[in-house]
């Protein structure tokens, strides 16, 4: 697995795109609203800096691992993704037809 599509970029979902991105994933990082996408990058950044504050991480690192994360507004970022994560508004309506959408191929790959 080499390629990881994190759909919502709140809290959850800009968590888990740091977390995959860090261990050496490509991360395809998707929200409809780009401004939200904006933000998490932010928060990203922010957090891999405290890492590199604490030590835990190497000052070059935050750089090599924001470089793996793409943003897109589009599900379309997800298609070649090897695992698709869902971390959207809690609104059923919405995790209902993102995941028919990718079931149809539209984001995930044809099964």
């Amino acid at each position: 697995m080499s390629k990881v599509a994190v759909i919502g970029s709140g809290t959850m979902g800009n968590g888990i795109a740091h977390v995959f991105a860090q261990h050496g994933h490509t991360v395809a990082l998707i929200d409809v609203a780009p401004a939200a996408l904006e933000k998490a990058l932010k928060t990203i950044a922010g957090n891999l800096d405290r890492q590199v504050k604490k030590g835990t991480l190497a000052p070059e690192a935050p750089a090599e691992i924001l470089g793996r994360i793409t943003t897109g507004s589009e599900l379309a970022a997800a298609r070649d993704a090897d695992l698709v994560i869902e971390a959207a508004s809690e609104n059923p309506a919405i995790k209902f037809d993102l995941f028919s959408q990718l079931d149809a191929g539209l984001g995930g790959r044809p099964r």
